[in-house]
């Protein structure tokens, strides 16, 4: 199975992400014509070998002409389904600002079609985005892993003014990932680079067990002393694998003396603060009183603060926790064109088969309520859809 390797040490965004594939073996030329399928104007990209602290890397330059339209997610994904790219690379470019989008949404509290995005909306993002997803597929890539990411420090402007490293759309979209930070100051991982990294991948941590065929430096624009200000991508082949196996955590605690009402709110915060599920069993506790076990599926990374979240925020007065083994699906989402409009299917995958496709709820319950038909047609009609692509069945 390709995989590739993100190695964050230096951040990332999305002209390294560019410059890392292009040093990787992605030819320029190649890009740059996939790149004219975006029936685009007004931008140009050099790729430059650079010195950052001692590395040679690949710094991708995007220019673009000033604009001053700020697009919504609906722009952006008119752009993309509008060219004449594989579908591939529209569905894994869309999905990136999908996610964006609703990472911006969170932040500011409004629904995802009334966000709209200023710097990551520009072109020269587009350009990012859509370069890696063809960089990604021109490699073949089939397996994405990141290493923990390194944030930086201090502050940075922005168009609301001077926030935080990591600005809110960054800390949002990495829920759930390893981050750090150390005394290297500055914002090194962008919306953009979070985004392509959040998008693309569904494992962190040490370099896989791979056989190693190429490695590429993207040079960030900065440059520090004494830090090479790059994003490193191994690329090679490693085992493949029929389903995602990995070991969780599972933190339980049973509850006699707490309000209903409360169950629901520690639910949605524990999945904000990136549990993998929450789920409520009925016991029977001491003296005959119902109660309520409270399950919190996560990842190591994540055990400590939804351990003192159940403490903050429940009356429990100790929890448990257990090693689990989870076997997952590969799990990826298509997007279908319906009558009732567009709309993402999630499929799962046993040994490359399709055994499993579920249409996204929100998403059918919006377009069935524009069109003012029963939620089951506009599923239906996904699903109809869906197996018109004649996807490979178990």
């Amino acid at each position: 199975m390709k995989t590739l390797y993100f190695d964050c040490f230096a951040g990332a965004s999305g002209d390294m992400i560019l410059g890392a594939m292009i040093a990787a073996g992605v030819e320029p030329q190649v890009l740059l014509g996939q790149l004219a399928l975006l029936n685009v104007q007004g931008y140009s990209i050099e790729f430059q070998t650079v010195d950052r602290s001692g590395i040679s890397a690949t710094y991708a330059r995007v220019e673009t002409a000033h604009e001053h339209a700020h697009r919504h997610l609906s722009d952006i994904l008119k752009i993309i389904y509008d060219s004449q790219l594989s579908a591939g690379v529209k569905d894994r470019a869309a999905k990136v600002f999908s996610r964006l989008a609703q990472a911006e949404a969170n932040v500011h509290n409004e629904p995802v079609e009334r966000v709209h995005f200023h710097e990551v909306g520009a072109l020269d993002a587009i350009i990012d985005v859509v370069g890696a997803a063809i960089c990604f597929d021109l490699a073949g890539i089939e397996r994405f892993v990141c290493s923990p990411l390194h944030l930086g420090g201090g502050s940075v402007q922005m168009d609301h003014g001077r926030f935080p490293v990591p600005p809110p759309a960054v800390a949002e979209l990495l829920t759930g990932a390893p981050v750090y930070s150390t005394d290297i100051k500055g914002e090194l991982v962008t919306p953009t680079g979070a985004a392509i990294i959040a998008t693309v991948c569904s494992e962190y941590g040490p370099l896989p067990k791979m056989e190693l065929q190429r490695t590429g430096y993207g040079a960030g624009k900065r440059q520090y002393e004494k830090f090479p200000n790059v994003l490193r991508v191994l690329i090679g082949e490693s085992e493949v694998q029929t389903t995602n196996e990995e070991r969780l955590w599972i933190i339980e605690t049973n509850v006699d003396d707490m309000s209903p009402q409360v169950f629901g709110h520690v639910m949605e915060r524990a999945l904000e603060m990136g549990a993998l599920d929450c789920y409520f069993t009925p016991i029977q506790m001491k003296k005959d009183r119902p109660g309520v076990l409270l399950s919190v599926l996560c990842r190591i990374e994540s055990k400590d603060k939804l351990s003192a979240m159940l403490f903050a925020e429940t009356t429990t007065l100790g929890v448990r926790s257990y090693e689990v083994e989870r076997r997952a699906l590969d799990r990826e989402f298509v997007r279908v064109e319906t009558q009732y409009g567009p709309i993402d299917v999630k499929v799962g995958r046993l040994n490359g088969n399709v055994v499993n496709e579920m249409p996204e709820y929100e998403q059918c319950r919006e377009a069935a309520l524009r069109a003012r038909v029963p939620l089951r047609v506009v599923e239906s009609a996904a699903r109809l859809a869906f197996a018109l692509q004649k996807p490979d069945r178990g």
